[in-house]
């Protein structure tokens, strides 16, 4: 996968590159594939997150305008904006999965489809043995970016999947060693925007590919479609002015927070 383009993960190939499908409208976006895909961005943050001030309202109108399907919301050791996320919801015309991102002694951990935190500081592999047998998925964000709490080779065990492209890269070399990294240990990648501005949601998502049903489209059809590879993860990195820009934030709401 070259940054910008896009990488068939599972089974499923996209049809367009990712600059055509930023640039689309949200009806299109979705005509870009079948009735049984949905278009996901599986890492977003919003205020409850101690480095965010993005509020879950904004992420949604967002989320509906770029045209996603659904969102995992995503926020640091809190689920503070589920509660408020599954009310409001229907009314964007998404769907949000929960989750969580997990500090884990070894770097960061998505724990998708539970809406009770793990406990953090824990080993990673631990956590994510607790986050499969509730029924979650567990997947490590950007992997080998140590100076972003993302996992060693050495310690990413026990896991369902590998985010090989994350939005939130200036030059994207870590993206390539994540999706090579999962392909040779035989796991799904998945991508996300890792947005802590609405501007950015989308930004990287998830086309996943869920078995028909006679029902709604649950989470767990979403989780069992990614546990089994179905998914193509899609991308533009961030601008340097945006990539600055965030640390700028992150760094004034951290130090906001130790204060």
């Amino acid at each position: 996968m070259t940054d910008g383009g896009s990488e068939t993960i599972g089974r499923h190939t996209p049809d367009r590159n990712t600059e055509e499908i930023e640039n689309l409208t949200a009806t299109s976006i979705k005509d870009t594939y079948t009735a049984t895909t949905l278009t996901v961005d599986l890492h977003v943050h919003t205020d409850a997150s101690y480095d965010c001030e993005t509020a879950i309202e904004a992420v949604l109108a967002r989320a509906s305008a770029v045209g996603l399907d659904a969102v995992a919301i995503t926020d640091h050791d809190s689920v503070g904006s589920l509660p408020r996320a599954f009310e409001i919801a229907h009314e964007y015309g998404v769907r949000v999965v929960p989750g969580v991102e997990v500090s884990t002694a070894d770097g960061h951990l998505l724990a998708l489809g539970i809406d009770d935190p793990p406990e953090r500081g824990r080993q990673l592999a631990e956590t994510a043995r607790e986050v499969r047998e509730s029924g979650g998925l567990a997947v490590v964000p950007h992997p080998f970016q140590t100076f972003r709490h993302g996992a060693s080779r050495r310690r990413i065990r026990d896991v369902d999947a590998i985010e090989v492209y994350n939005a939130h890269t200036l030059t994207g070399f870590r993206n390539g060693q994540a999706r090579r990294y999962a392909r040779r240990q035989g796991l799904p990648g998945t991508a996300g925007s890792d947005a802590h501005r609405a501007s950015l949601v989308g930004q990287a998502h998830t086309v996943v590919s869920v078995e028909s049903s006679d029902g709604p489209i649950s989470t767990a059809d979403i989780l069992d479609a990614i546990r089994a590879g179905r998914t193509v993860a899609r991308g533009t990195r961030t601008s340097a002015r945006q990539y600055l820009k965030k640390y700028a934030a992150n760094a004034r709401l951290k130090t906001t927070s130790f204060l």
